[in-house]
């Protein structure tokens, strides 16, 4: 049998899914449940993909929460004396991440300007998913920073946890991911951030460490596939399953609290090289600051 895309939809998605055909492997998620995410639907994703994947599931959607990407820090299994060390502000962000504002600043190489410019234009315009302006912002730019959870209507479950981040101005969509954690096969416990795209997902498996400084660091550094790391994921016509391993990118995202002051750093790294570099300053919101 040939192992072939599903044809019935744009020309620039069916050239990726079959690279990643042929490039990648077919999986059992019944047995690779650490890759285990829901698929985008073919079409715009953004917002869209919230209200769908409520629907297909039958589960509430739940907005204005207070709650975190993290249920509680324990999720991470970090060891004591790295939760030791760890920056109470950090906790506290991770585990009340809806109760803050971001600002976002980006400083791209100059040699990787073209590939960003290129992959707005043929998708992220188009699909409402990991879009990144491609001038550099030198100055916070606001932007609007929601979770939402997707909970069972009988057991009141939270099933999903999703991060909406868009920029103010233009209402473009910077992501739309599903934030949980996983286990690798090697035991780790990581962050994984799944980001819905046509008939699949891109998930980026980040290991966590905790420096000296108290400090959290996430990075999907690894070696081979079952590693922390970057994958594409997806269904062919016949729904089955591929997933490729994308050794030659990478990120590193550092969370700091430091001179009264929460902010995050973020890197880009493709084939060694820098891509770009992404800061956040987090503060809390009105309300919470004031209670």
């Amino acid at each position: 049998m040939i192992n072939i895309a599903l044809p019935t939809q744009k020309l620039q998605d069916w050239l990726t899914q079959q690279w990643v055909i042929l490039k990648g492997k077919p999986v059992d998620i019944a047995t690779e449940n650490w890759l285990l995410a829901p698929f985008g639907n073919l079409g715009v994703i953004g917002e869209n993909f919230i209200e769908q994947l409520a629907e297909n599931e039958n589960l509430k959607v739940q907005r204005k929460t207070s709650s975190g990407l993290l249920k509680t820090i324990n999720d991470l299994s970090l060891l004591e004396k790295e939760l030791e060390r760890l920056a109470t502000e950090v906790i506290d962000f991770y585990e009340h991440t809806a109760q803050y504002q971001l600002g976002f600043s980006i400083r791209w190489n100059p040699l990787f300007k073209g590939f960003g410019s290129l992959v707005n234009l043929l998708y992220s315009n188009r699909i409402q998913q990991l879009y990144l302006p491609t001038r550099n912002l030198k100055k916070d730019e606001k932007i609007s920073s929601e979770l939402i959870q997707l909970v069972d209507k009988q057991s009141k479950r939270v099933v999903y946890t999703i991060w909406l981040r868009t920029f103010i101005d233009t209402k473009k969509v910077i992501y739309s991911g599903i934030y949980s954690t996983c286990r690798l096969p090697s035991g780790k416990v990581c962050i994984k951030a799944v980001f819905p795209l046509p008939q699949g997902n891109a998930t980026v498996i980040m290991k966590p460490s905790v420096d000296d400084k108290g400090a959290l660091t996430l990075d999907s550094s690894g070696k081979k596939f079952g590693d922390a790391g970057f994958y594409f994921v997806l269904k062919d016509k016949n729904e089955k399953t591929w997933a490729t391993y994308i050794q030659s990118f990478q990120d590193r995202l550092t969370i700091h609290f430091r001179h009264n002051k929460l902010y995050a750093e973020q890197r880009l790294h493709l084939w060694r090289q820098q891509v770009l570099q992404m800061n956040y300053s987090i503060k809390l919101t009105n309300s919470r600051s004031t209670d």
